[in-house]
């Protein structure tokens, strides 16, 4: 199997839904093929439902959508055993979160409670009802978003679980031609209708597979150890990006390095995920939110100061 064919198949084939936004395409896929999930934090009405459909019809998966709102259940989540009168025993029926790919819409809507159910999911691909662990299907990719600008009735996701997403993207407005050809596109029907399967989910999982044997120097490796080592030490970061992160960094480049077609990492490659990776693992300062620096900039300082393997 051509690995780079298969993801450009699926990346082509997502564009013609979501229109100009090849970068964040890329993402998405780098973090499906590293076997991560992400969180779209960005404003309404700019595609993040579509993203998520497209990509799970992109892959021939399933697709479930949780609206996360603060009367939902860790239950209605993960699923329930039921009493089976004519058999006599229980039996397990599943929750939203048994799919391909989940889309947690408006995550921070929810009681801590129920966020933590997805925190078995994200992280070991399995939930626990009544002490019976059911695995989750292959490949799992949990799709969560937020909106940026309201605060009201929401609850704030814990490090913890801010953690578990490999990376945190924003979607952002089209240009002006851009959502000249979304209107052209949307005028008798929406283009998700016409969407085909492009890829099996035995394809993604080759490609998860292919990502491991992708090649990443040791001067690479020290390049995005340091980055994440120079958060802990920033003096506007009360708690800096986790080891965790540095794996993730280490993952993703090669997901990226693969969906482009090559079989080795890049330090370019590290630089462009870096903001997406670390930001949101980074807590800051009272004294740094109160100046207004967010953790993007934060980034953003260190990339310009952390030096690059090869540059003069």
């Amino acid at each position: 199997m051509d690995a780079a064919a298969v993801a450009r198949r699926i990346a082509d084939n997502i564009a013609t839904v979501i229109v100009g936004k090849s970068e964040v395409i890329e993402m998405a896929l780098a973090s499906l093929v590293a076997e991560g999930h992400i969180l779209v934090e960005d404003v309404p009405g700019v595609g993040k439902t579509m993203l998520a459909r497209s990509i799970a019809v992109s892959i021939g998966g399933t697709f479930s959508r949780i609206q996360f709102t603060p009367d939902l259940l860790p239950s209605d989540v993960t699923g329930v055993s039921v009493y089976n009168q004519s058999s006599g025993e229980f039996s397990f029926r599943s929750g939203p979160i048994a799919a391909h790919l989940v889309l947690a819409d408006e995550i921070n809507r929810a009681t801590p409670k129920t966020q933590s159910a997805l925190l078995e999911a994200m992280e070991e691909r399995q939930v626990t009802v009544d002490g019976v662990t059911h695995p989750l299907p292959p490949p799992f990719l949990v799709i969560a978003t937020q909106n940026s600008i309201e605060y009201e009735g929401t609850f704030p996701l814990p490090e913890a679980q801010l953690d578990r997403f490999l990376m945190r993207i924003n979607v952002g407005y089209p240009r002006f031609e851009e959502e000249i050809t979304i209107i052209a596109q949307q005028e008798h029907s929406h283009p998700i209708l016409d969407l085909e399967s492009v890829a099996t989910p035995e394809q993604v999982l080759a490609l998860q597979q292919a990502a491991q044997e992708v090649y990443v120097d040791s001067l690479v490796r020290e390049y995005l150890v340091a980055l994440a080592e120079a958060t802990r030490g920033h003096a506007d970061a009360a708690l800096g990006a986790s080891p965790r992160a540095s794996l993730g960094l280490f993952r993703t480049g090669r997901a990226l390095a693969l969906v482009r077609g090559r079989d080795y990492v890049l330090p370019d490659d590290i630089k462009e995920l870096a903001v997406a990776v670390l930001s949101h693992r980074i807590v800051l300062t009272p004294a740094a939110r109160m100046r207004g620096v967010r953790p993007e900039q934060l980034v953003s300082e260190l990339l310009n100061s952390v030096p690059v393997p090869g540059a003069r």
